[in-house]
């Protein structure tokens, strides 16, 4: 039966829109208080990707089927002719070299002259709206049920179909792998001179290269008179440049190879359901009446959207790099495969249970980044216990005479996590003006002394590495390490300007931030100078792309981050969208990129498959205008709105003023949310573990070699 593919998408509009297209009160569409038009939103941000999945893979298992029975209705002599009129140069070089060490037997001459006419021949021919009643798909309850049931059983058919497909091939490679016993004592008959010359001469075709002069020449055009002008050497006609391939480094052992890519499995899954509630989030701005779920608030979903991004997606994806860095650069194998399992056990664990208790409304109420209730946050504190002990052994068995920079960098920032933790949880001090204080602290090195200078430690890696030239100073990279210790760590409360806390403490920040201009251009020239003359790899790479957008957000990010620091601007931006724009630069722009390209790099060599580069592409420009398309709109009207409030205007009219800049930020985090999609399809095209249809020709060389051997 054919799927209505009109039909359905009317049903589904139907079922999205009915209510508040025939509602009674035109006015305003989502004015009703049992109106759920946010909740089968949120429904279909969730579910459409995942229906889009299950239909490919129904088209391709569907495919396979009648490949299938398409190949049993042809008998094997079929099959015979078929795989010899289509043998590779390589295999026509093993046939020749079988030949040569007396293995072929001489048993059918018919069928040698049946096979040599083959290859002669193919040579040559090439509702009703006045009903008042309500709708009872129009009930919260109802539709948050709808959502819980459908996503394990569409998660069910996703794997199902999966399993399905490699089935219908694995019966296949049965039937292929017999063929191949019968197919390689069939060349093992073959020995006749004419078949030996046809093979050779289809070995030649097919090595055959042309010289793209055969219609033109090789002599240069002149033109005498000179009625030509631009004309190009050199002719381009690729709508998408081609890329480099990866390079093929010596695979890891496969223990920590599964473990690194779990890390990053788990990453992208959170990547996906923290930047999908930030979409929704966004939406909110532009129809705050979406919804009437408490669990959809958006008090209680804007800390579930920032402690998933951190802690399940930045945090993660950094750990599960630094598993093939530290390693890598200590030339040594990682001191305990076991304790990495563990610790990413707890996180995900950690971002599971911390999710259910800020939607249910337990949290550490006033604590932003921190919003995560102490037993839950202990679970990552134990994860960074792990990890920390796990690569300081690793470095002291390193191999090497120097710890390389990118190890001072990963595991101090794990260190200085540590210490974060520890003081933002522990109660002494959380009263009054030093919980503000602490605050400060926690939110601002959380920022810097853990995803930042985790950041800096892969970037030190993953540069020099794809450009394929040591980094341009050791010394400037141990400059801005020290420097940004120094500074980083006790500029927290210039988050606080003007608020009632010592003044000499707000100046400390201030000067702190003012001394932050010395890692940062240290680090900044540093990078640039490493891709000194080598510029051009950046058009002819994937990856490189992700590093060189991290680096220069890195410079802009940080010193914007000193300009608020000062009096002026932080009473002009401060309660304004320009912090919320200038977060999402930071994170997104130099952490966010950073994770991309290094997976990027990583995953093609612990699997062997590459992403598609076009798909990596069309990632890198959607999070790349989607976040110019979200932080300049902000930064723009929250400049003008921190304008208003010192001109002493109603708040009222600062809202009013932001509506249009709320859209544009809508219209960029919906783009960003489109690239993470494609993000994670290119993700499971490197890790799909595809049954691959068996080659019978190459399978009949494989039993030939071994019989000889």
């Amino acid at each position: 039966m054919k799927l209505n593919i009109k039909m359905l998408l009317v049903c589904l509009f139907n079922l999205l829109f009915s209510e508040p297209i025939f509602a009674q009160q035109a006015t305003n569409l989502i004015s009703d208080n049992n109106n759920s038009l946010g909740l089968w939103l949120l429904l279909f941000i969730i579910l459409i990707p995942a229906l889009v999945f299950i239909g490919v893979l129904y088209l391709k298992f569907k495919d396979q089927v009648k490949e299938n029975e398409e190949w049993k209705k042809l008998t094997t002599e079929t099959h015979f002719a078929d795989y010899l009129k289509n043998l590779s140069s390589i295999q026509i070089r093993k046939f020749t070299n079988l030949k040569k060490s007396n293995k072929l037997k001489n048993n059918n001459s018919n069928i040698l002259k049946t096979i040599a006419f083959l290859f002669l021949s193919s040579s040559v021919f090439a509702q009703d709206p006045s009903n008042p009643k309500e709708n009872f798909f129009s009930q919260p309850g109802i539709v948050i049920t709808i959502i819980i049931v459908l996503i394990p059983i569409l998660l069910a058919v996703i794997f199902a179909m999966i399993k399905a497909n490699n089935s219908v091939k694995t019966l296949l490679n049965k039937g292929k792998q017999a063929e191949a016993q019968k197919f390689a004592a069939h060349i093992d008959s073959l020995d006749d001179q004419e078949i030996e010359e046809n093979l050779i001469k289809r070995e030649q075709a097919l090595e055959y290269n042309l010289s793209n002069s055969e219609l033109s020449g090789s002599q240069k055009a002149e033109d005498k008179i000179g009625i030509l002008n631009n004309v190009r050497e050199k002719h381009e006609t690729h709508f998408i440049s081609l890329k480099k391939k990866a390079v093929r480094k010596p695979s890891l052992e496969p223990n920590i190879a599964k473990l690194i890519i779990w890390y990053f499995g788990c990453a992208t899954f959170w990547l996906v359901v923290g930047t999908g509630i930030g979409e929704y989030l966004g939406i909110k701005f532009v129809a705050p009446d979406i919804d009437h779920s408490s669990w959809l608030s958006f008090g209680r979903l804007r800390p579930v959207h920032t402690n998933i991004v951190f802690w399940g997606w930045a945090s993660l994806g950094m750990i599960g790099l630094g598993y093939y860095v530290v390693p890598i650069v200590s030339n040594t194998k990682i001191y305990s495969v076991k304790m990495g399992w563990i610790a990413l056990i707890l996180t995900n664990l950690m971002v599971i249970l911390g999710t259910i208790c800020l939607m249910s409304g337990i949290n550490n109420g006033g604590g932003e980044f921190r919003e995560y209730i102490w037993p839950v946050m202990a679970l990552f504190a134990v994860a960074l216990i792990l990890t920390l002990a796990n690569f300081i052994m690793t470095v002291a068995n390193r191999t090497t005479k120097e710890i390389y920079i990118s190890n001072w960098y990963i595991v101090s920032a794990i260190i200085f996590t540590i210490i974060v933790a520890l003081t933002a949880y522990l109660p002494f001090w959380q009263d009054g003006v030093s919980e503000t204080i602490v605050q400060g602290y926690f939110m601002h090195s959380g920022v810097g002394m853990w995803f930042t200078l985790y950041t800096l430690g892969l970037l030190y890696y993953f540069i020099p590495q794809q450009i394929n030239k040591p980094i341009y100073a050791y010394s400037l990279g141990i400059l801005a390490f020290w420097t940004q210790i120094i500074f980083y760590t006790i500029i927290g409360t210039h988050h606080f300007i003007f608020a009632p806390i010592a003044w000499w403490l707000q100046t400390v920040a201030i000067v702190g931030s003012a001394g932050m201009i010395i890692p940062v251009v240290a680090g900044t020239i540093n990078f640039v100078a490493t891709f000194k003359g080598n510029w051009h790899k950046v058009t002819s790479s994937y990856t490189l792309p992700f590093f060189l957008l991290a680096v220069i957000y890195y410079f802009l990010v940080s010193m914007q981050g000193t300009a608020e620091a000062f009096k002026f601007t932080n009473l002009l931006w401060h309660f304004t969208d320009f912090t919320v724009a200038h977060a999402h630069l930071g994170f997104y722009g130099i952490i966010t990129f950073t994770l991309w390209g290094g997976m990027y790099v990583v995953m093609p060599r612990l699997t062997g498959k590459e992403p598609p580069q076009h798909l990596v592409g069309v990632h890198f420009w959607l999070a790349f205008i989607g976040l110019l398309f979200y932080s300049v709109p902000l930064s723009i009207g929250a400049t003008l709105r921190g304008l208003m409030w010192m001109e002493g205007k109603p708040f009222i009219d600062s809202v009013v003023l932001m509506f249009d800049f709320w859209v544009w930020r809508a219209i960029g985090g919906s783009l960003m949310f489109i690239s993470h999609l494609i993000f994670a399809y290119n993700f499971y095209r490197m890790t799909n573990k595809e049954v691959e249809e068996l080659d019978v020709k190459e399978e009949a060389f494989r039993i030939l070699e071994q019989q000889n051997k």
